[in-house]
């Protein structure tokens, strides 16, 4: 039986995976970290003793790939949040709160309410969502839009921060308008915000590996891969650390690693090539009864703290002024003071730094993101890097995944029910 060997079990990856088997493939799956998940890992901190996520990846209601994902591992109840849409916000200088509480359905009548909306904002200011939710392909949001003013500042500079991973006046108009189009866009039903509980492993992870060895699939962590063998247009062999591997002239492969790798396996493949950090911070403090489970803050040096049963963390976005910065966890510990009415000294923390967390979402890097389809006729590609149409978000590494198992599936003469990118 030809078998598709999925390389990298990152997310891209595993989605891959799960796609395959659920399909009926015989599917090996490799990765040179000893830990499935890339980016979207947990583990036990000894510092802290506890088990923390290395970021804080929210995920949204109206997310289908991650609900075709999470249904085919069995774990659709591993996401916790609010009942309805609402984002608290603190502005960290005056000390003034909101919420922002879009309602239910696709028609946005909650701009007309002032309890629902930005403070200081009007109903007429929320026209400028239109020219971003149509497409511009190649234009920075910039270009199609104001960046200043109440809604911007209280509100769409922070989401878009977040989403994009970059300054949101240098990003692409076009991922942004793709997010907002598949959430606020359809109304609060789908814009509901959804983390992974209790960690991202159990809630993306583990429920995969579980589900891949349930349907025999050969999992080999702590492999790497060194080279592809390619020839007539195909590839013929891949060439791992511990030996090389033929493949059968049915074998297909999918390529779910980091960018800059896949350009040193793929010569001449064109890929993002600039890079955003990510700064998140993990205090060991339980939060105050009652503490939302998210909050946005304006004015800080932390952009949202995230609430969980044992600890209190930030995620900071294009953070590069950060990187270098030697009292941040004082400085991010008085936003997160100020954000639950804490006080007292910084308590035990770990500050992760991702230096290349995602490709900057600018329209240039946008350009440079390749498609699924590659030109070698048995491989294809993952990542939250390839030309998804969204931003690098665990959503666009999901619908990565299913779409390059959907190309091998094919080669494989096999058609399933989703569309190859």
């Amino acid at each position: 039986m030809p078998r598709v060997h999925v390389v990298g079990a990152g997310l891209a990856g595993l989605s891959a995976a799960v796609t395959l088997v659920e399909a009926g493939a015989r599917v090996v799956l490799t990765d040179s970290a000893r830990q499935a998940g890339g980016r979207c890992r947990s583990y036990h901190d000894a510092q802290l003793g506890m088990v923390v996520d290395n970021g804080n990846h929210l995920v949204l209601s109206g997310n289908p790939a991650v609900a075709r994902y999470l249904r085919a591992i069995g774990a659709e109840n591993r996401l916790a949040g609010p009942d309805r849409a609402e984002f608290d916000f603190l502005d960290v200088p005056s000390g003034a709160r909101w919420a922002v509480r879009p309602n239910d359905g696709p028609l946005p009548w909650w701009i007309m309410a002032p309890h629902r909306r930005v403070p200081g904002t009007t109903a007429r200011d929320y026209l400028a969502l239109a020219a971003l939710l149509r497409r511009h392909p190649g234009r920075r949001i910039d270009e199609v839009m104001a960046c200043r003013g109440p809604l911007w500042d209280r509100l769409l500079r922070p989401l878009l921060v977040s989403v994009l991973n970059t300054a949101p006046e240098e990003g692409s108009a076009d991922l942004a308008g793709a997010v907002l189009r598949e959430s606020l866009a359809k109304g609060g039903l789908a814009s509901r915000p959804r983390i992974a509980t209790p960690t991202l492993d159990a809630a993306f992870v583990e429920p995969a590996l579980a589900r891949l060895r349930e349907a025999g699939a050969e999992i080999r962590l702590g492999r790497r891969l060194r080279a592809l063998g390619l020839g007539e247009g195909r590839v013929t062999g891949l060439h791992f650390a511990d030996g090389a591997v033929p493949l059968g002239p049915a074998d297909t492969v999918v390529l779910a690693v980091p960018p800059w790798a896949a350009q040193e396996f793929l010569p001449g493949l064109t890929a993002p090539d600039e890079f955003r950090p990510i700064v998140n911070a993990h205090f060991a403090i339980a939060p105050p009864p009652g503490a939302p489970t998210m909050i946005g803050l304006i004015g800080g040096t932390a952009e949202w703290v995230f609430a969980f049963p044992d600890r209190l963390s930030v995620t900071v976005s294009a953070a590069d002024h950060l990187m270098e910065a030697e009292d941040l966890p004082v400085r991010l510990w008085a936003d997160v003071a100020a954000a639950h009415g804490l006080s007292g000294p910084v308590p035990p923390h770990r500050i992760v730094k991702e230096r290349r967390a995602t490709f900057a979402a600018t329209p240039a890097q946008a350009a440079r993101r390749p498609p699924a389809r590659t030109a070698w006729a048995n491989l294809s590609l993952a990542g939250d890097w390839t030309d998804t149409g969204l931003p690098a978000t665990i959503e666009g590494a999901l619908r990565s995944g299913q779409a390059a198992a959907a190309l091998a599936l094919s080669t494989n003469g096999r058609v399933p029910g989703i569309v190859a990118a």
